[in-house]
């Protein structure tokens, strides 16, 4: 190992920026590595619920203007409006809009993470680090490599190829439509909060939730500018594979077809909610193929290890999935900042794995029983 700690972060997401935040903010070395050409370079979502764990997280792992940052620009909505939180006796429990999140976790971050750099394997070296190949031919080495490349994880089938994800037999799909005085008027009183579920026949799912985008904070830090979102309402519907057409057809099928798609399905049985699923605007509808990691058992502690879904994947049905993960990077900044300090690194690298093991996947049961319970989800094996 060399004098001081290289931590190498496979992946740009929420978990990945947030440990770079933790490990830049601690002097450690730290470079991460995107596949994606841009920050807006693919569409991953929309709100985010952000709970004690993950704004606790948060608090710890950025510098204190950025994590207060991520607080305004959060909300709980209500009818009267929108309750925008003082971090002192609120309840921790916000939405988020996504894109703004990414791009307050990748403030400050400019030499740090390098977009356009696709990950295709890496290989175990005599003196104990680790080098990444890359598809465009380039290497990179490190100390420690950290795979936060998603539930597809490159890292993952190379490191732990019994890890098993299974395909849950759900899909969703998710749009969206902008929220005006107007459009407000449409949201039912008891829709208009953090997330209101409704549950169909043969356990079809729509979900509703106001979403206020737009920064509470005209002061933001020099250099940081985030994309001017208005408020909306996220909408998605949830069924199981045998009530929808095939996943070819949902894959190529337009914003246009999957919205009406929805919406019919939807009308059968809640007309009310139809009438907004049938409001999105076309160019925001896209599926989810929803897949679960399934638990294992822990593995030998190298200097590869993973965090967020590259390890635990789970169903959205109880929305700790990002929590988790941000539970993660703070988690292994603590562990890699002992080690920078002269800890044993494996030792510290264990001690991550150990809890992350324990709590990440109990997660997954969690989410694996409501998503059964909420939308049919195919029960984890055994």
């Amino acid at each position: 190992m060399s004098a001081h700690l290289r931590v190498l972060v496979i992946g740009a997401g929420i978990g990945g920026l947030a440990l770079a935040q933790g490990l830049h903010r601690a002097g450690i070395d730290v470079t991460v590595c995107e596949r994606d050409p841009a920050p807006t370079g693919r569409l991953q979502g929309y709100r985010l619920r952000l709970n004690q764990d993950g704004l606790d997280a948060l608090d710890r792992l950025l510098p204190p203007g950025l994590a207060r940052l991520i607080w305004d620009t959060s909300s709980s909505p209500s009818r009267s409006g929108y309750r925008h939180g003082t971090p002192s006796g609120a309840e921790r429990n916000v939405a988020v809009n996504r894109l703004t999140l990414r791009q307050i976790l990748l403030h400050g971050l400019g030499d740090v993470v390098e977009f356009g750099r696709d990950c295709t394997g890496y290989q175990a070296c005599p003196d104990g680090t680790v080098t990444a190949t890359f598809a465009d031919g380039s290497q990179r080495t490190a100390d420690v490599l950290v795979a936060a490349d998603g539930v597809n994880s490159v890292v993952r089938r190379h490191y732990l190829p019994h890890a098993q994800v299974m395909d849950t037999g759900v899909r969703i799909m998710y749009g969206r439509f902008p929220l005006t005085r107007e459009t407000a008027e449409l949201v039912p009183d008891e829709w208009f909060q953090l997330y209101a579920p409704l549950f169909g026949p043969d356990h079809q799912h729509i979900g509703i939730a106001p979403v206020h985008a737009r920064c509470a904070n005209p002061d933001l830090p020099t250099g940081l500018t985030l994309t001017d979102t208005a408020d909306y309402v996220m909408c998605l519907f949830a069924a199981r594979t045998e009530l929808l057409p095939p996943d070819d057809e949902l894959r190529t099928g337009t914003g246009r077809w999957l919205r009406d798609l929805t919406a019919d399905l939807a009308r059968a049985w809640q007309p009310a909610a139809a009438d907004l699923l049938a409001r999105a605007e076309t160019g925001t509808f896209f599926p989810i193929f929803m897949r679960s990691s399934v638990p294992l058992e822990p593995w030998p502690t190298t200097s590869v290890t993973l965090l967020g879904d590259a390890i635990h994947a789970m169903s959205p049905a109880v929305g700790v999935g990002a929590n988790t993960a941000l539970r993660d990077a703070d988690l292994l900044t603590v562990k890699l900042t002992e080690a920078e300090s002269g800890a044993d690194l494996i030792t510290a690298i264990r001690e991550y794995e150990t809890t992350m093991i324990d709590y990440g996947f109990d997660a997954v049961r969690t989410s694996a029983k409501y998503g059964a319970i909420r939308m049919g989800q195919t029960p984890l094996p055994g």
